[in-house]
């Protein structure tokens, strides 16, 4: 009888145990690597196919740049860590992840844009009127990174870290801090990656809520 107790009160506690895990477990990846189930691809022109500008091949999404736009979450985040790889194919150019976008889709929303243009990702730039304390120059959207840049040489694969907490935004190259800004104006909202003149390739893209402090 103790015995068939123990047992009982083992596969409690680890039922117990699986459930806390998945209670603490990230949210699905933002990208499954095989299709772009809960994205919604943005171009501006609705009689464009955006299968002409993004496509999914071998676990990784294809960008041709053209036309401008960008796919984005089909729910809104906050207070997350978002990863991701990037790589440029061919010469570099220009991309950015959009964080915070607002609710209306346009090129290009309201929102605070970690930039990716080659030799620039993790400069801040500034869109619709979003603003954040070490945003000083009103006349300039751009507020550059922190130090000199740390990304690796075109055709090879970029490791890009953004945390978001509270209005608090964190920007990570190959796992060093480049920019940092607080106080933002928006602080939640869905999360883009920008279509915007060359072509460009993303892989690995995961969020993952954080923990709030009890």
């Amino acid at each position: 009888m103790k015995k068939v107790l123990f047992v009982s009160l083992c596969a409690v506690f680890s039922l117990a145990g699986l459930a806390a895990l998945a209670a603490d477990a990230p949210e699905p990846v933002v990208f499954n690597g095989k299709d772009f189930t809960g994205l919604k691809l943005f171009l501006p022109d609705a009689s464009k196919d955006p299968a002409k500008t993004w496509s999914v091949k071998d676990g990784v999404i294809h960008c041709t740049g053209d036309p401008a736009g960008y796919f984005r979450t089909e729910q809104k985040h906050s207070d997350y860590e978002l990863t991701f790889q990037w790589r440029w194919p061919g010469d570099g150019g220009n991309s950015g992840v959009l964080l915070h976008i607002q609710d209306q889709d346009e090129v290009w929303p309201k929102s605070i844009e970690g930039q990716l243009h080659s030799g620039d990702a993790a400069d801040i730039w500034v869109i619709g009127g979003t603003t954040f304390n070490e945003h000083k120059n009103k006349d300039d959207r751009r507020t550059p990174k922190m130090k000199p840049s740390t990304e690796r040489p075109l055709g090879e694969w970029n490791d890009y870290r953004v945390v978001c907490s509270g209005d608090t935004i964190e920007l990570y190259i190959n796992g060093t801090l480049q920019n940092r800004a607080t106080g933002c104006t928006v602080s939640s909202g869905y999360i883009g990656f920008q279509s915007e003149g060359t072509p460009i390739e993303f892989r690995n893209i995961q969020l993952t809520p954080l923990k709030k402090a009890e």
